[in-house]
């Protein structure tokens, strides 16, 4: 049997998959990098592809001028839900699954930046990918890296809400039984959010925030963060491996 091959879309040089794309190497996944910022193509279809990472990215889920990339990507998460291929959409990825099976994605009234944390709702306990850690660790709050000013306001018909903070209602929802957005950063650490504390010095000062202290907080965590998210990464390599992991324990609420 051949390995899993996924699909992997970048949206910018400092924006990669990061611990992610590690573990996923390290499950035996085929990982096919497409980074349309500088230069590749996508491809139309799925059809070559088992799985679908959308990575983050600094621009807006409407921003297709900036990234004119953006409406096949949108199209991509559409056939992704259409056919329940195991995929996982971060950060500005969940945005863009939001509007392309039409919910509404608005600027943060509270942009969320470095170190959060995340409650699991009920639906979590029985989902393939997060029930896991629901269970492990019953009441305990999660902890996870956030750097974003725009979230999801109404989530897509059908989809079922997974985790909130206390800031954003919609961290995590999943569409069918295979296809999850999460608004925060499962794959970076200290390191890869480095470069954006470099970048976005303006509107972190905006929030009261500066950068050293954000990536001083999140290196103090990284042994945690690594630990808690890598088993993450290797649960949805599961998923992606044997796709009918992906059923949930009990029915669907919703559905």
């Amino acid at each position: 049997m051949s390995a899993a091959r996924v699909l992997v879309v970048e949206h910018e040089e400092d924006a990669g998959p990061a611990q992610l794309g590690e573990r996923l190497a390290g499950q035996g996944l085929l990982i096919d990098m497409c980074r349309p910022w500088a230069g590749d193509a996508l491809p139309h279809t799925l059809d070559d592809h088992d799985a679908l990472l959308v990575l983050g990215g600094s621009m807006g889920p409407h921003d297709d001028e900036r990234a004119p990339w953006l409406p096949p990507v949108r199209d991509l998460l559409r056939q992704a839900v259409a056919r329940d291929v195991p995929t996982l959409a971060i950060c500005l990825g969940m945005e863009l699954l939001t509007v392309a099976c039409g919910g509404e994605v608005r600027h943060a009234a509270h942009p969320e930046v470095g170190l959060c944390e995340l409650t699991p709702l009920q639906e979590a306990a029985t989902d393939p990918l997060f029930g896991p850690f629901s269970e492990a660790g019953a009441g305990i709050p999660w902890r996870a890296v956030q750097w974003h000013w725009e979230e999801t306001g109404t989530v897509p018909d059908g989809a079922v809400p997974l985790v909130t903070s206390r800031r954003c209602a919609h961290q995590s929802y999943r569409i069918g039984t295979s296809v999850w957005g999460v608004q925060f950063h499962p794959e970076v650490l200290a390191d890869d959010i480095r470069t954006w504390g470099t970048s976005d010095v303006g509107p972190l000062r905006a929030l009261g925030l500066e950068p050293a202290d954000v990536v001083a907080e999140v290196a103090e965590a990284e042994t945690g963060l690594r630990a808690l998210w890598g088993a993450f990464a290797e649960q949805w390599a599961a998923i992606v491996t044997d796709p009918a992991t992906a059923m949930p324990a009990g029915p669907l609420p919703g559905r």
